[in-house]
């Protein structure tokens, strides 16, 4: 008859033969009902990968395919009300909602990084002499990240690159504190790597980092040793 064992099950020498119209003809060991009519209404909820070459179908049958439709029918009844929109509409308005708050995020974006690189004139102004080298330091607002503090320190080391002198930056992002140091070509020929300085601030931090001799990124755990007096003098 052209049916088909399948999941290299094994039979006995009388098999039931299960077809559904001119779509399937398969061999099996037993199934729910008799007849596929009695299924009624079939709502496939996904499908997936269980092993080489073999995929699983999941879907629901009959009362409870009703029932699940009617629960999405409802969903998309107060999607609608809530867009003030029809139901056929809905993909198009979600989709333009969706497009212009990435957008906003992305001028919220634009906007912090501009104010945060604002101040990146007088941290290079108010750089401390150290030894012959300048150190400049500053405590970024909580929520500042991580890409902003590189840009900061970036452009501050920038301002600082005619003399030897060491930039470091720190915030906290999310939950853990992050530090960022930029080193000028003068300070790295008097041996100041910003891959072992920002080492030993991360560590301070219960944390760790490295990275190049001018530009080194670290973390840490505990943001405690910055205190409220550290983050108002603009140190860490």
């Amino acid at each position: 008859m052209g049916a088909l064992a399948l999941f290299g099950e094994k039979y006995g020498d009388e098999v039931r033969v299960v077809e559904i119209g001119e779509y399937s003809r398969e061999l099996c060991g037993g199934t729910h009902v008799a007849r596929s009519g009695q299924l009624g209404l079939v709502k496939v909820l996904g499908e997936s990968s269980i092993g080489a070459g073999v995929r699983r179908v999941e879907a629901l049958v009959g009362i409870d395919a009703f029932r699940f439709l009617a629960r999405e029918n409802v969903l998309v009844a107060q999607l609608a009300e809530q867009l003030k929109t029809r139901k056929e509409e809905l993909p198009e308005r979600i989709s333009g909602i969706v497009s212009r708050l990435r957008d906003a995020e992305k001028e919220l974006d634009r906007l912090r990084a501009a104010q945060v690189l604002q101040i990146a004139g007088s941290l290079a102004e108010g750089a401390r002499d150290l030894g012959g080298v300048a150190f400049a330091a500053h405590r970024a607002p909580d929520g500042t990240g991580a890409d902003d503090l590189r840009k900061l320190a970036v452009d501050v080391r920038g301002r600082l690159a005619a003399r030897p002198a060491v930039v470091m930056i720190a915030g906290v992002p999310k939950d853990r504190p992050v530090v960022v140091v930029a080193v000028t070509e003068g300070a790295r020929g008097r041996g100041l790597k910003a891959g072992a300085l920002v080492g030993l601030a991360a560590k301070a931090l219960g944390g760790g980092g490295g990275g190049k001799d001018d530009l080194a990124q670290g973390g840490g755990a505990d943001p405690s040793p910055w205190t409220p007096r550290s983050a108002r003098s603009n140190e860490p």
